[in-house]
């Protein structure tokens, strides 16, 4: 059943089809070709150069994504390894987390405040009625008439209340690279908010608002209007080596042709002026295919390696979180005819679960792939590559629970627990990740878990609400 406050979101949208709105622009030209501030290169070049490498992916679903995404990041917290001969929480040692949608709140929250996001990343969002806010801030006609509508005014709510002013500059440079993934309306070209994105049309990402980029991440087509970059001419930003040598190789490869063909669009002409930034689960709803991008353009993680002067690791971890459901659908227990929202839904989901399938064999074999290419006689990489998802859960009641939360920016504080213990549990119960653990001597606490509701309980209140 749809909520009334849905249906009246949809009338107020409806009334303001009519209206003109254009975006406004935050990013600033750029006048170098430095990779200075939040760069690839620059980040990667920081980092700790030992035996272990860990990259993660959230994926889209609102409030459930941040919600599981965010038990993850408790399970690795709560996680001890020994490298080097040296003890420490695995979460402190992950390089690189890419994220989409939901998952970006999470992931962009980490970046800018480290474990501090276990004191306050509940109340800030979490357990907030963002969907309630924002269904009353369009309410408010002075917001009719403010520029860029609806989607600068959920700019500004996440700005204010969720990451309070943060930019990019502002991101702990002592943790991972969070890649934040929208994307590229006109085009349908993945785009990462990374200073080599910026590059590519002189702009300047490091005074460029966190939320922002949250907002392009999540703003649903329709729904929201799309988050608007200026490209900017005169510059004197050549093409980048890494761009110019991946052309050189891809003729015979139609996919990175593609890719190639998306990532030159970025770039300004008379004719190309803005770039219009929605969703990044469009194109990616794992965010585990902008990593594949990334390596691809840099050609190859042996390739990537060797450009950046590290030693290969011994130990390469893949972690994909993956908050995307299966909910029972009514419409086979009737000969009633769908409704067009059922039909729309239930094409959306087919196309998205079988995408989602289709990435994550192709990430397995990717990793095996590139610890197979890192391997030498003397020194073996072992990879491991670690799902986390709903359906992973094996719990028949909390399965059931976790495929009837809605994909909304408004969850009960209940589910919200069961959610943080579930990608806890989740993570800590993968039969990889345990394998893991064994090889590199870790230890797995898991005390830290939240006092719930009982899932029979808060499933049959869903249930009920939908019914």
């Amino acid at each position: 059943m749809i909520k009334i406050h849905h249906i009246c979101l949809g009338l107020v949208m409806f009334m303001l089809a009519g209206c003109s709105t254009y975006g406004v622009i935050d990013n600033p030209p750029k006048k170098t070709s430095d990779l200075a501030g939040y760069s690839w290169y620059n980040w990667s070049e920081g980092k700790h150069n030992h035996d272990l490498a860990i990259l993660i992916s959230f994926s889209g679903g609102g409030t459930r994504a941040a919600a599981l995404a965010y038990g993850v990041l408790k399970g690795l917290k709560n996680t001890t390894l020994t490298v080097d001969g040296k003890t420490m929480n695995m979460l402190n040692e992950v390089d690189y987390i890419s994220s989409v949608s939901g998952g970006s709140f999470t992931a962009a929250y980490y970046g800018l405040h480290g474990d501090g996001i276990f004191d306050t990343f509940e109340d800030d969002f979490l357990i907030r009625n963002v969907d309630s806010d924002l269904f009353w801030g369009l309410a408010n006609p002075i917001e009719w008439f403010r520029p860029g509508g609806r989607t600068e005014m959920a700019a500004r709510y996440y700005d204010k209340h969720i990451f309070h002013g943060a930019t990019f500059a502002e991101i702990n440079q002592d943790g991972p690279l969070i890649i934040i993934n929208a994307s590229g309306l006109d085009k349908g070209v993945r785009f990462s908010f990374l200073q080599e994105y910026f590059n590519l049309f002189c702009s300047d990402l490091s005074s460029f608002p966190v939320a922002k980029a949250v907002t392009a991440s999540s703003s649903v087509p329709v729904l929201f209007m799309p988050v608007v970059l200026e490209k900017y001419q005169g510059c004197d930003i050549k093409e980048p080596g890494w761009l110019t040598t991946i052309k050189n190789k891809a003729e015979d490869e139609p996919l990175l042709i593609e890719m190639i063909t998306g990532i030159e669009s970025l770039r300004a002409s008379d004719q190309s002026r803005y770039i219009h930034l929605v969703d990044g689960g469009i194109t990616d709803n794992l965010g585990l295919q902008a990593i594949l991008d990334l390596f691809a353009l840099a050609g190859g993680m042996k390739q990537l390696l060797h450009t950046l002067d590290h030693k290969p690791p011994s130990h390469l971890v893949v972690i994909s979180v993956n908050s995307s459901t299966d909910p029972q659908s009514k419409m086979s227990s009737s000969n009633e005819e769908p409704s067009i929202i059922e039909t729309i839904k239930s094409m959306s989901d087919t196309q998205l679960h079988r995408y989602n399938s289709t990435t994550l064999d192709l990430m397995e074999r990717s990793v095996k792939i590139w610890s197979d290419e890192l391997s030498t006689p003397d020194h073996h990489v072992k990879s491991y590559f670690i799902r986390v998802g709903l359906r992973d859960m094996q719990e028949t009641v909390l399965q059931k629970l976790f495929n009837s939360i809605p994909t909304s920016f408004s969850l009960n504080k209940e589910t919200i627990d069961h959610l943080v213990n579930g990608g806890q549990n989740i993570l800590h119960k993968d039969p990889q990740f345990q394998r893991f653990i064994t090889d590199i001597g870790g230890k797995i606490d898991a005390k830290d878990q939240i006092k719930s509701a009982e899932p029979e309980q808060r499933l049959n209140e869903l249930q009920s609400k939908e019914a």
